[in-house]
């Protein structure tokens, strides 16, 4: 996406800024690694600040995390589970929000390139991008599916010979479990994405006063995402472990 001379140019296919033989390095990639770099160092300088008196920042996070692992475990309805699967839910949550915030920063666009290329840009405004964590969050669903029920059992959700009612139920419940690496991954593309197109249109139209309430709503709309992303995937981890009826 780009603001041009001759009016708005907006393409869904990421910008390559080069290639590792065939696999693409592309700048949504880079902006990742970015993200995933920043929030490593920002854990380890936090990890050694910690003090048996906290200060006000020490506070608000260990607050914040207390009460996200107190809903999971409410949720989840066992302390073990909680403890498993808390660190996977909460880290997609950081990850997804921080990468929506860096993706509006002045400097994620056309404002840094490489050969005329962004160097920098919107993490999940890459299908590819959100496409990978919704194969990995509904990987992760089906580990603590089978993990909590066991193979046969979590399996019988899905092929039930029964009846004709439970077969068909099973089907509907196959189908429902493939939907989800689509629903997961067009709700974060599509919200990011439509708000980067706002952006750029509001930009282009009215630079100087209507980006900033925009840029004040994309900031809610990131962590927003985020956290649907988040709980979607806690919420399909109660589904698959609980018993079949």
């Amino acid at each position: 996406m780009a603001a041009e001379a001759g009016g708005i140019h907006i393409a869904f296919a990421p910008y390559v800024l080069g290639n590792v033989g065939s696999f693409p390095i592309t700048a949504t990639l880079v902006t990742s690694w970015v993200v995933v770099g920043l929030l490593v160092v920002w854990a380890f300088f936090f990890a050694r600040s910690l003090k048996m008196t906290p200060g006000r920042g020490q506070v608000l996070v260990e607050t914040t995390i207390g009460f996200a692992y107190d809903y999971v475990k409410e949720v989840l309805e066992d302390e073990k589970l909680a403890r498993r699967y808390f660190p996977f839910i909460m880290t997609i949550f950081v990850f997804i929000a921080a990468a929506n915030l860096f993706g509006l920063l002045p400097f994620t666009g056309h404002a840094l390139t490489f050969h005329d290329t962004p160097l920098f840009y919107p993490v999940n405004t890459d299908l590819n991008m959100t496409l990978a964590m919704a194969v990995v969050a509904v990987l992760v669903i089906e580990f603590a599916g089978i993990a909590a029920l066991g193979v046969l059992k979590y399996g019988s959700k899905f092929v039930n010979f029964h009846s004709v009612v439970g077969f068909c139920i099973g089907i509907i419940e196959l189908i429902s479990e493939l939907a989800r690496l689509i629903t997961f991954s067009f709700r974060l593309f599509g919200n990011i994405f439509a708000g980067k197109v706002l952006i750029l249109v509001a930009l282009y139209f009215l630079p100087y006063f209507l980006p900033v309430p925009l840029l004040v709503y994309e900031v809610a709309v990131g962590i927003i995402q985020g956290a649907v992303f988040a709980l979607l995937t806690l919420f399909f981890i109660k589904i698959a472990v609980t018993e079949p009826h």
